[in-house]
């Protein structure tokens, strides 16, 4: 199967784009390789910290602000320019905390990707971590799944789930998830690469060894 050709967005830190360059510098055949190649990093945002995690590790960046434009659609245009121009053939949503057009979003139907810090589809959106500790949840994670226009929807391609501690508060849950992120999202995008993954209807399936049917207890007995 041909390599990925990958175009990374993000607004912030980089630290899942980080995990997802590792996984794509890891030789072929060594665990966790990713069989893809990142052809850009772009940002909305010329103060992006992951900008300089991408120069650091020698990669093309790009910055278009969506405050130089009158609208989203022309936003996305550029954008699509860009993507297209960098020879592009796959997107990773890493931190990009802009929302898509339909027509962006269509045009990269089933070739885009997100991450999202919740077991979804429960607490899409924003403050996903204070929700989660509102409502009393006894587990949260995180979610890789394609993009569509509905925010936060799109066939889920995997999940972590990690247990609420009792004495949780926001950041040390969002500390713990976010580490669970950095691993999950290099596995997803591996899948994908590899042809492993198969979207029917409203699902993502994926080819290869069934996780294991043992329940996942919190709290246990």
């Amino acid at each position: 199967m041909e390599r990925l050709k990958l175009a990374i967005l993000i607004s912030g830190r980089g630290s899942n784009m980080q995990a997802l360059i590792d996984g794509c510098r890891k030789k072929t055949g060594e665990h966790g390789s990713i069989p893809a190649d990142i052809n850009l990093v772009l940002s909305n945002r010329a103060d992006a910290a992951g900008l300089a995690r991408a120069k650091a590790a020698g990669l093309p960046t790009q910055v278009i602000s969506h405050r130089d434009y009158p609208d989203r659609a022309a936003f996305d245009a550029a954008l699509d320019g860009a993507l297209r121009a960098a020879d592009v053939n796959f997107v990773c949503l890493a931190g990009f905390m802009r929302l898509l057009t339909a027509d962006f979003i269509e045009g990269w139907h089933n070739r885009m990707i997100n991450i999202h810090p919740s077991l979804l589809p429960a607490f899409p959106g924003l403050d996903t971590h204070k929700r989660a500790l509102d409502e009393g949840v006894k587990f949260a994670g995180c979610t890789v799944h394609f993009v569509r226009f509905e925010t936060d929807t799109g066939p889920i391609v995997a999940q972590a789930a990690l247990p609420v501690l009792p004495d949780d508060t926001e950041d040390t849950l969002a500390a713990r998830i976010l580490a669970a992120e950095h691993r999950l999202y290099p596995l997803a995008l591996r899948l994908i690469a590899e042809g492993r993954v198969q979207i029917h209807g409203g699902r993502a399936l994926v080819d290869g060894k069934a996780p294991s049917p043992a329940a996942l207890l919190n709290p246990m007995d």
